[in-house]
């Protein structure tokens, strides 16, 4: 165990997972690894870092020590390989005294203690929403991870407590850690989001939704409420890469004759992303299961009126500052967009509410946070 109190206890952090392109591996969890990595360490603890990363891009200003792989871990089977047969050996090499990995996983077989992070357990939860190879491992070893742990980290208390119900872990064995929020989402000036509009030929009104184009997104269901408020002034925009079993979204939109009226912009890079917020009358966010939902909290911060699912963890992440709805019925989901594209008192609501929301959640309170994690788990997990 460390000693703690000669204040160099060494934290490695597993960051293969950050992307080095463009696209919707570049979201999500690549995301929380990026932030956490540049916050680590802003608030003067005594931990020393080390990044273990493949072909991902750090945050340009990081003073962390970084061990590159020579494996292409972008891709699966290597990533696995590292994970479980080589990373343990560089944990000993490099006398690291505890190991994060930031997305689910750890080394099964450690010399250190271990902490991971859940950010959800759709796999588990909705297993027919993905491909069955990624299914089972993500499954497998998750299980084996959460039981290695010494500490768990989630990104909500519905992920805490969904750890507890489908993986039999302890509640008292796990933190609650929020993801946090770049200051770059804030509401523009008008002049900046007309002249984004302008160049990514926008339309004037839209109802925006982003993330991941897959079926866990809810996003078949967006289009099919769409087609029932559509009165020939307003768009639809569905802003993400294309991740897996998008083809009925796409049909879909075929089928409904919305092709002239609904948008896919594809991966929209993260420093637009405030952009496309403001631009939007409304954010719909219809995910039937979430372990935060962070661009429901970027897009209040930019004072976008937000409709989201009153499900999973979104009304922990949305608060009083979203219309809520059950997003497993069109009818609903269509009322709760009727009411804002039409309600201009309900929308100046929503935009105060969001902003004042949003202000509670930072990247550097996220890290400092996750370092005391980090101080529990060398001191026994207690």
């Amino acid at each position: 165990m460390a000693d703690l109190s000669e204040g160099t206890s060494h934290i490695a952090i597993n960051a293969h997972l950050l992307s080095s392109q463009s696209g919707y591996r570049s979201a999500g969890v690549h995301q929380y690894i990026y932030h956490l990595i540049n916050h680590l360490g802003a608030d003067g603890e005594d931990f020393r870092y080390s990044v273990l990363v493949g072909s991902g891009k750090l945050p340009p200003n990081s003073t962390i020590a970084q061990i590159r792989s020579g494996l292409d871990t972008e891709r699966a089977f290597a990533r696995i390989l590292w994970e479980q047969l080589i990373q343990p050996s560089i944990l000993r090499e490099i006398e690291a005294d505890l190991v994060h990995g930031p997305v689910f996983i750890g080394p099964i077989v450690s010399p250190c203690p271990v902490v991971i992070t859940l950010h959800d357990l759709s796999f588990i939860r909705f297993p027919a929403l993905f491909r069955r190879g990624n299914r089972l491992y993500l499954t497998l070893m998750t299980r084996l991870s959460a039981r290695r742990a010494s500490r768990i980290i989630a990104v909500s208390a519905f992920t805490a407590q969904e750890a507890t119900t489908l993986l039999g872990v302890p509640r008292e064995r796990i933190d609650v850690v929020h993801n946090g929020l770049n200051p770059m989402f804030r509401p523009l000036a008008t002049s900046e989001v007309e002249s984004y509009r302008r160049r990514r030929r926008l339309p004037k009104r839209f109802i925006l939704s982003v993330g991941t184009l897959e079926p866990r997104k809810n996003l078949k269901v967006l289009v099919q409420a769409f087609a029932r408020i559509r009165d020939g002034h307003t768009n639809l925009v569905i802003a993400g890469g294309k991740g897996w079993f998008y083809e009925e979204l796409f049909a879909e939109v075929e089928t409904l004759g919305l092709s002239g009226e609904v948008i896919f912009p594809g991966y929209i890079p993260q420093e637009e992303l405030p952009f496309l917020y403001n631009a939007a009358e409304v954010f719909a966010y219809p995910s039937i299961y979430e372990g935060f939902g962070l661009p429901v909290i970027e897009a209040q911060a930019c004072g976008t009126p937000v409709i989201c699912s009153n499900g999973s963890s979104l009304p922990e992440s949305a608060g009083n500052a979203a219309v809520m709805v059950d997003t497993r019925s069109v009818e609903a989901l269509a009322d709760g967009l009727s009411q804002l594209v039409t309600g201009s008192i309900l929308r100046g609501q929503l935009r105060q509410y969001g902003v004042e929301h949003a202000r509670q959640f930072s990247w550097r309170r996220s890290a400092a946070l996750t370092s005391q994690v980090y101080r529990t788990a060398l001191s026994g997990g207690k």
